[in-house]
């Protein structure tokens, strides 16, 4: 079945539109500390962007021969052919690196298609289709014959109009992309105060305070060194979650009280992850309701991924939760600790690695609660702690408010790309304002009427 697209664009092989279409080499170099980038599967997001967080290199006396036969170049866009498919990214300016195994780069050519309209086209549902039927399933994987690739077609409008679409897309993603950075800046900010305040013992007045011994070393005089099992609030503040077969998949409905699993706490990158649930009822809920988790509790991972840790928000989004059979809860005296703080002294990466390693010698990793027990806690002064409370919720505050607009600038764009991309909305009738964004004063956004959208 072919897309219907307007009579005066053109159907083409994607090949006639590209200088070349080049797979990366089928081997793995040996790694290296630093140098080249070594792209990799995981390096590419399924929302087309180029996640850098986590690289591997390739030694500069290995890069000359790992390029011999293609190097991404900014412009290019890179994509998988083998495995997890469907995954494309524009290579940015500044970029220096090799593709690595199963990805391959297309090198457009600009004179006859923007690439940002290439890449836009790629999410398509003409583009799926065309995937689709090429597809090869093997023994182990499914792929796609890079030999062919180049016959693939696509569909595409006058040079002058790939540009407009692509103004109009690529607008939405670089205020996602900006909204990303400041949130980035946000937790870094937080972050580097509680290091000052808390580690460096830079704090407010702190001339004025004198070090002594403690079992964690010299601290300030007047803070406390403690473990986790003597700041609990009263009754059970320190519980393991119910046994696996009281909240299997057989409890499990459609909606109902929310059951926290290991991907909604993270290794300190987001305080918490409020979705991708699955729930029980509320009776179940009450049954198991030692497991409870309310505002402010902290939340281990107790078996797998071990130093993920999650703080449940002061506005969550349900008003209860119960933590999985492989998590743990703590809940503090609030007037001895506040959650604030409490989660950033375990989610520092000096405590991630604390927590991993008392569980050596273990074949199965699994932090018991005798082990988070005996954590230490370094408890400052309440007034201390309170400030850094108040910054830290003035942040988290900022970040949902970020959050929230890339989730509404990310609907809006993903609403009108199939529509731009297949000629159903025609641009050049299409009336485009700049609003001023509340975030930020130096910032605009793009405005496109509602009835161009629901069109």
């Amino acid at each position: 079945m072919t897309s219907c697209f307007p009579a005066f664009w053109l159907r083409v092989p994607i090949g006639d539109v590209c200088l070349g279409i080049f797979d990366g080499p089928h081997a793995t170099p040996k790694p290296a500390s630093d140098g080249a980038v070594f792209l990799g599967i995981k390096n590419i997001t399924e929302d087309g962007r180029l996640d850098l967080s986590e690289i591997r290199y390739i030694t500069e006396e290995d890069f000359p021969k790992w390029i011999k036969r293609v190097q991404p170049l900014p412009g290019d866009i890179v994509f998988t052919y083998e495995a997890t498919l469907n995954r494309y990214a524009i290579i940015p300016e500044g970029f220096r690196g090799c593709l690595g195994r199963r990805l391959a780069v297309i090198k457009p050519d600009f004179r006859k298609v923007d690439n940002r309209f290439l890449f836009y086209y790629f999410f398509g549902e003409d583009w799926r289709r065309t995937i689709a039927r090429n597809l090869l399933s093997g023994s182990t994987v499914d792929r796609i014959p890079i030999s062919t690739f180049p016959t693939f077609e696509v569909s595409l409008p006058p040079l002058s109009t790939q540009k407009r679409i692509a103004d109009i897309l690529s607008a939405y993603d670089r205020l996602i992309e900006n909204n990303t950075r400041r949130i980035k800046i946000l937790e870094e900010m937080a972050r580097s105060l509680y290091d000052e305040w808390f580690v460096k013992f830079r704090f407010p007045g702190h001339e004025q305070t004198k070090l002594v011994d403690s079992e964690l070393g010299l601290i300030p005089e007047g803070w406390k060194a403690d473990i986790v099992g003597n700041i609990g609030a009263a009754g059970k503040s320190i519980v393991s979650g119910p046994f696996g077969s009281n909240i299997g998949k057989r409890f499990f409905v459609d909606k109902g009280v929310p059951v926290i699993r290991g991907n909604n706490l993270t290794l300190g990158v987001k305080k918490f992850v409020d979705e991708g649930f699955v729930f029980i009822t509320e009776e179940k809920a009450y049954e198991l309701r030692n497991c409870e988790a309310l505002p402010g509790d902290i939340i281990f991972t107790a078996a797998g991924t071990l130093g993920q840790i999650g703080l449940i928000p002061r506005k969550p989004k349900y008003p209860k939760y119960i933590i999985s059979n492989k998590q743990l809860r703590v809940r503090g005296e609030s007037k001895t600790i506040l959650p604030e703080y409490l989660y950033y002294w375990f989610s520092r990466p000096e405590m991630v690695n604390y927590i991993i390693n008392q569980n050596k010698g273990a074949s199965v990793p699994l932090i018991t609660l005798g082990i988070l027990r005996s954590l230490p806690v370094l408890i400052p002064p309440m007034y201390l702690q309170q400030k850094f409370a108040d910054f830290a919720i003035r942040s988290t505050n900022l970040i949902e408010n970020l959050e929230q607009k890339n989730q509404k600038l990310r609907q809006t764009r993903d609403l009108l790309l199939p529509k731009l991309i297949s000629g159903e909305i025609d641009v050049e009738k299409l009336e485009i304002t700049e609003e001023e964004e509340a975030i930020s004063d130096d910032e605009k956004v793009i405005g496109i009427r509602e009835g161009a959208i629901a069109s």
